[in-house]
């Protein structure tokens, strides 16, 4: 599910600056999102909360990352478990509860609450791990949609359908006020729905390693 989430976002931003200074409301649907990723693509902090839902249950999601090689991540699943996530540069702090280590087969006695030391290049897909780098390719054609207010921000949806799928769609709220951060993306596609927010934008976060006496050292992948 994470690689679901991480990959619908990551392919949901469109490339590019059209530049100009027309009001929100007289330009293209296409120039909203090119101003609103070369807004985004500019940050150098970015809170992101997901959620997503399929056949196979669902999650959420909460990171905050410098988009390069620092973040921090709280990923939890509704049938059960969580994990909280420190990455600084190579290495994660992954501190999972006890329903997480049940469901991956793990005992509690090492980790007992505390921080486990794990190189960040052992993270896999669907471990609810986050990677830090945050990039914004683009794709689609897009269609203006509806005004609305996403977290106290007016905005005006972009929908842009889907190449992968020809039942998908994202739909964009774009700010109209102030700069045009990109504030949600709702994906429907066949199989799977995901809402990902956006907040904190350039809000930076004072991280720090878990002390040493609340971190064991991994020897195996969570």
């Amino acid at each position: 599910m994470r690689a679901v989430l991480v990959c619908s976002v990551a392919a949901a931003v469109l490339t590019g600056c059209s530049g100009g200074s027309a009001a929100p409301a007289e330009r293209s649907a296409q120039q909203l999102l090119d101003d609103a990723n070369h807004t985004m693509s500019r940050l150098s902090w970015v809170t992101v909360d997901s959620t997503g839902v399929s056949a196979g249950g669902s999650n959420t999601s909460h990171m905050t990352t410098d988009r390069k090689s620092r973040c921090t991540n709280r990923t939890t699943w509704a049938a059960g478990g969580s994990l909280e996530q420190i990455r600084i540069g190579d290495t994660d702090y992954v501190r999972p509860d006890a329903a997480y280590l049940k469901k991956a087969g793990r005992g509690a006695d090492k980790a007992k609450g505390r921080w486990i030391r794990t190189p960040a290049n052992r993270a896999q897909p669907g471990d609810g791990l986050a990677s830090c780098p945050y990039s914004f390719p683009s794709f689609g054609e897009a269609a203006k949609g509806n005004p609305v207010t996403v977290g106290g921000r007016k905005g005006i949806e972009v929908v842009v359908h889907d190449r992968s799928d020809r039942n998908g769609r994202f739909t964009f709220s774009v700010a109209t006020e102030g700069k045009p951060y990109i504030l949600k993306i709702f994906y429907e596609g066949s199989d799977h729905e995901t809402t990902t927010s956006f907040s904190g934008f350039d809000e930076p976060l004072t991280m720090e390693p878990p002390a040493p006496s609340d971190v064991v050292d991994g020897s195996t992948p969570l």
